[in-house]
């Protein structure tokens, strides 16, 4: 392949793994405009139609650390189109559903199918890195354009709702992106892994990383991000009903200022980590979040609306990075293995948090016990990514791996 073709290969790679993160995004991270028509539609209870929500979140994490493995078994073309497959049939199914069972079910098989390809996306990502550190800059790119999803789908239901047309069309237009994507994904040409894994990928290799430290402490600190990142999209609407503050344009939009923020944060974030030490930026980064949550509670509601939002803007780098640098400690035939677990931590964190905030809730009579949970949180990630930046531990590894995984001369391209 002439050097040109390759750039241009590359440049279609990308803007695919973009365009898929931006395609999912627009339909888990609508859930919470989709709820309150369930809702009414179905006379159910809050507790019912948050399953719209946790089941789907729970099939990822399910699929991602059953099925994460196939991105390095079968390979990343082929696990990126199987789940794209799932999700383009399971999506036109949505136009024939009637009821809740129906739905939740459909929203399960989504689930899986976002498992298998997610999956599959995250290990590529290493494949088309020159770099550990250009890993993570594309990484904060994905992220991006999911977050330019989150702001899509929403909008797009809005738009439906007040033309009088079912929410589930939403999925039916996802649907017809996915069709778009499988057909550019057949045909491009996609970089092969550098090396054969030894060990043969299947789930029990899968379970065998968790002994890793490396895993374990980057997907917990996932699972601690994400838990701090859904209190605001999931509760704060919540809590400013509970305590309407003084700027009713704010509590209005509060939710979409943070989502804004957050998806043009990553872009930025992309540029950040591509010139400064990670570390330094996720400790410095992190503090700012714990900031905003203590500010919130010391300052009331009326500090909460500006300092949350404003929240989104550190948060941003926060994800992508943690999740990039937990796949690069590992060799890239292990990337899909690693990518799988790291996405059930997250996915955890994105049904539990909000689960664990209601539930307190509930219990003390007020949201605000919930957001204490949430700034908890917060100050458990800051802690971690303190020590990170101090100790420093992956600092060997990933220079080790830079030099074994990520040299020029070790980067192929096949149709596989």
């Amino acid at each position: 392949m002439t050097t040109a073709k390759s750039h241009a290969n590359l440049f279609v790679i990308r803007a695919l793994t973009y365009m898929m993160f931006m395609m999912f995004a627009m339909t888990t991270d609508s859930v919470g405009s989709i709820i309150p028509e369930v809702v009414k539609t179905f006379h159910l209870s809050m507790t019912a139609a948050g399953a719209f929500h946790y089941a789907n979140m729970i099939a990822i994490a399910v699929a991602a650390i059953g099925l994460g493995f196939l991105a390095d078994r079968l390979g990343r073309k082929p696990a990126i189109v199987l789940g794209l497959i799932l999700f383009a049939l399971n999506s036109f199914l949505f136009a024939f559903a009637r009821s809740y069972g129906i739905f939740v079910i459909l929203l399960i098989v989504s689930g899986v199918s976002i498992g298998i390809f997610k999956s599959g996306a995250l290990a590529l990502i290493g494949d088309i890195a020159s770099s550990t550190r250009e890993h993570t800059s594309i990484m904060n790119n994905v992220e991006g354009f999911f977050g330019i999803g989150a702001i899509i789908g929403p909008f797009i239901v809005a738009r439906l709702l007040a033309a009088h047309v079912s929410w589930d069309r939403l999925y039916l237009i996802a649907g017809a992106i996915c069709v778009l994507l499988i057909l550019v994904a057949l045909f491009v040409r996609y970089p092969r892994p550098v090396k054969i894994s030894q060990k043969k990928p299947d789930l029990l290799h899968t379970l065998s990383l968790l002994k890793s430290p490396f895993v374990l402490g980057f997907s917990l600190a996932c699972f601690l991000y994400v838990s701090v990142e859904c209190a605001i999209y999931v509760w704060l609407p919540a809590f400013l009903k509970e305590n309407p503050p003084s700027s009713a344009f704010l509590a209005a939009y509060v939710v979409s200022i943070f989502f804004i923020l957050r998806a043009g944060g990553r872009f930025l974030g992309a540029w950040v980590t591509a010139r400064w030490n990670w570390t330094t930026v996720l400790m410095v980064f992190s503090l700012a979040i714990m900031l905003c949550f203590l500010g919130s509670l010391c300052g009331g509601v009326n500090a909460a609306v500006y300092l949350l939002a404003l929240s989104g803007l550190f948060m941003s780098v926060i994800y992508p990075t943690l999740n990039s640098k937990g796949i690069s400690c590992f060799p890239k035939s292990e990337h899909g293995s690693v990518a799988g677990i790291i996405l059930f931590f997250t996915c955890a964190g994105a049904a539990l948090g909000p689960l664990a905030m209601g539930l307190i809730s509930d219990l003390c009579g007020s949201l605000k016990y919930g957001f204490i949970l949430a700034t908890a949180f917060s100050v458990l990630l800051f802690l971690g990514l303190f020590y990170n930046w101090k100790a420093n531990p992956t600092s060997a590894l990933l220079k080790s791996l830079d030099d074994s995984e990520y040299r020029a001369e070790d980067q192929p391209h096949s149709r596989g």
